[in-house]
């Protein structure tokens, strides 16, 4: 620990954060002297998604689709690592969530973060996709093969080195997806006396459905019903990443979703069910949540 200024107390705390650089440097010497394969990914199976900083697990619970959790998740990089870029590449047929950390471009042994870089996207995916989910692509910038004991764990997976980026494949077909019923909402920490950010968001999404066939309230209505002024709604909003306008389009999509699920109600009149009054404005809004547009969605559904 000593030889690369670490502190030797993380033999007793292995739950304190430490410099990633110095890390990189123990565990590519750990490995070598050790004979260990593939270390960094072996540390990834200690890890689980409730590592995720609380914050940005509940943004995540409340996104109305998988794609707008990973939009938020590139947003919020900066809350799980400073010096994480995090991204999306559209394709034809699928998406790529990349990945990339400042001022390491030239480092070796990089695999050793990417592993950890990579499996966070991947149990974001599974909050959505189900539990045994797995890419078909992992893309790694280092220069770099998994063993063959590894690749055994990834079956079906296709690797790849030397890209400009570390990333996973999602198709687009897994965007539009909601979140699964057994994924876990953090409780939220606020220990004021008027209700949390979080209490707020369910309260609206409670209360907005039946306003959807009207124009929706404003924010200071809304802000009355839920018991608390403007200012602070606004505030307990913000603080966990959300706005108003955010949860009033997660509304209009939940409701519009559901319509093209379950009935054979033409687009336009699921629009305006659903509180638009422009056709066009309701397929880019739905187009932007789910990554598809409302006649791909049914078409997909009813696929499914």
């Amino acid at each position: 620990m000593e030889k690369f200024r670490l502190p030797s107390v993380l033999e007793e705390k292995s739950e304190l954060y430490i410099p990633l650089l110095p890390a990189i440097r123990f565990v590519a010497a750990a490995q070598r002297s050790q004979g260990i394969e593939d270390f960094s990914f072996l540390a990834t199976q200690r890890l689980h998604y409730s590592h995720l900083r609380e914050k940005t697990r509940a943004l995540i619970a409340h996104s109305p689709t998988l794609l707008v959790a990973l939009q938020h998740a590139c947003k919020w990089a900066v809350r799980e690592d400073t010096i994480l870029s995090l991204w999306m590449e559209h394709h034809v047929d699928h998406v790529r969530i990349c990945s990339r950390l400042s001022g390491t471009s030239s480092l070796r042994h990089l695999e050793h973060a990417q592993w950890l870089q990579l499996i966070f996207p991947i149990y974001i995916v599974r909050q959505f996709a189900g539990p045994d989910w797995m890419p078909a692509t992992i893309a790694f910038e280092a220069r770099y093969t998994p063993s063959r004991a590894t690749q055994d764990l990834w079956p079906n997976v296709r690797f790849l080195s030397g890209q400009h980026a570390s990333w996973i494949s999602v198709p687009i077909s897994h965007l539009s997806l909601s979140i699964r019923a057994s994924a876990s909402i953090p409780l939220p920490s606020d220990t004021e006396d008027v209700p949390s950010g979080y209490d707020i968001v369910e309260l609206i999404k409670l209360m907005l459905p039946a306003y959807l066939d009207d124009n929706p309230p404003t924010l200071a209505v809304v802000a009355e019903m839920a018991g608390v002024s403007p200012r602070t709604l606004q505030r307990k909003l913000y603080n966990i990443g959300l706005s108003y306008s955010d949860i009033l389009d997660t509304v209009r999509y939940e409701s519009a979703s559901k319509l093209l699920r379950s009935t054979n109600s033409k687009i336009i009149d699921i629009a305006y069910s659903s509180g638009y009054t422009d056709p066009a404005h309701f397929s880019r809004a739905f187009r932007r949540i789910a990554g598809v547009t409302p006649r791909q969605f049914r078409d997909s559904s009813r696929l499914g």
